[in-house]
């Protein structure tokens, strides 16, 4: 007799998908197997039961142009628990008046109302050669991932070459991992100020801003730097063909190389831009062609991709509202909540991966890159029990209404999806059932990376 049993469901372990039952104990797994009972018993006949979701990328409560984007650890927990997610990974905030350790223990106390769990990458902003204590001082606070930016020079946030190449020599020492968003800055600038000269501003000028060659070069180049200092790369949300080629190569060459994208950058593409409400869906990199989706489909089948993340970062119609010019808006999309529906309905359900290639994306691989696995991301005697109940018949259309994110916008409006989560467990407990939440602000943990 077990605390919880989840019987006769199709769960997803590391070998496949089988016919078995569950055991939880306190907060972990503790039998797989037939005819395990439980002081409480979930049913999942005809169900997929698969470990939860980690989604690996995002930012609640970020700081951005003097507002904050609209969910913060508590909704946004909340709403990543209604769809399936039970870890999430949010970024500190850096600055180049501070440094790593603070910056991490700051965000601590800004997620201490999260319901699920989480761990941080340590973003970098103002970083110099010579403060290399930061790295080692983060990663025994449990922070082994850190975030760069190749772009962003007009508000501070990029890394210049020289400083990345000594700043990944020092993060490999550590045996940590880099994280960079990768867009070649120069470029940006250059076409950015062409269009501002002609007054062409609107959002059907933001992807000719940021054309694919600049994910494609920039890629390349932290490609070779962190292939030189032997620090393990994680390439931030690939939205382009050429950009999921240069991963490829680098990886080639020799590079250690982990490549994530988004569902926005799967599902949708630029048309949106000549939509009246085209300025809700500004988000960075902007979104691209039906031709890159496929290749990123493509990216996912062959194994190039290893992770799906969302870039959880979402902003009110009234936090994006449309003055004339793209250079105005906060950036980023909602997510979070539809991260597990969507993947299914548009990988799984018509056959385009199969739920164990699912479970890898949205599971193990995150688990994996972040060093937490088996504690995560796996259903395994002794892992967390983080687990999803999917009904893989119930069938629902997005709403930003029908969802709990705190944001009166979804980009997936008006798409119907076909499997759905119906029970979330976070670490042996049930936090969502049916539609109804049950869980507690304060109750996530922040998990250490190794």
């Amino acid at each position: 007799m077990v605390d919880l049993a989840i019987r006769g469901g199709t769960i997803v372990v590391p070998s496949g998908a089988v016919r078995a039952d569950i055991g939880i104990a306190g907060d972990k797994i503790v039998a797989i197997g037939t005819e395990i009972r439980g002081s409480r018993e979930i049913d999942a006949s005809g169900m997929v039961v698969l470990p939860g979701a980690i989604d690996a990328h995002v930012h609640m409560e970020l700081p951005v142009r003097g507002d904050r984007s609209s969910d913060d650890f508590r909704t946004g927990t909340i709403a990543a628990a209604h769809g399936g997610v039970t870890t999430i990974v949010d970024f500190s905030v850096g600055s180049p008046d501070t440094h790593l350790p603070d910056e991490i223990e700051a965000r601590w106390k800004t997620a201490a109302k999260a319901v699920i769990d989480y761990t941080l990458h340590g973003e970098v902003v103002g970083w110099q050669p010579g403060n290399n204590a930061d790295f080692a001082h983060a990663a025994e606070l449990g922070v082994r991932t850190f975030k760069f930016y190749t772009t962003y020079s007009r508000s501070g946030r990029m890394t210049d070459d020289g400083a990345m190449y000594t700043a990944f020599a020092a993060i490999a020492r550590i045996g940590g991992r880099a994280m960079v968003h990768s867009e070649n800055d120069a470029i940006i600038n250059a076409l950015t100020a062409l269009l501002e000269k002609k007054g062409e501003l609107g959002m059907t000028a933001l992807p000719h801003s940021r054309p694919a060659i600049c994910e494609e070069e920039a890629i390349a180049r932290v490609g070779l730097i962190a292939r030189r200092t032997g620090v393990t790369l994680r390439i931030a949300h690939i939205s382009s063909a050429p950009g999921l080629e240069a991963a490829r190569a680098a990886r080639r060459a020799g590079t250690r190389l982990i490549a994530e994208t988004c569902p926005h950058y799967l599902l949708l593409d630029e048309g949106v831009y000549a939509r009246e409400d085209a300025h809700l869906y500004a988000a960075m990199p902007p979104l691209r062609t039906t031709a890159d989706n496929a290749a990123l489909w493509n990216g996912i089948a062959d194994g190039t991709i290893n992770i799906i993340v969302t870039d959880h970062c979402p902003f009110t119609r009234a936090q994006k509202h449309w003055t004339g010019s793209f250079l105005d808006l906060p950036y980023g999309l909602p997510g979070v909540e539809t991260l597990l529906p969507l993947m299914y309905s548009n990988g799984v359900a018509p056959g385009r991966i199969t739920i164990e290639r699912l479970a890898e994306l949205l599971s193990s691989g995150p688990a994996r890159a972040l060093g937490i696995y088996p504690r995560k991301g796996a259903i395994a005697i002794g892992s967390d029990a983080d687990l999803v109940v999917l009904d893989p018949h119930k069938e629902l259309t997005i709403t930003a209404e029908s969802l709990h994110m705190n944001c009166d916008f979804n980009p997936y409006t008006g798409r119907r999806v076909t499997g759905w989560p119906v029970v979330t467990i976070s670490r042996g407990a049930v936090i969502v059932e049916n539609g109804t939440f049950r869980g507690e602000p304060g109750r996530g943990k922040f998990i250490p990376q190794d």
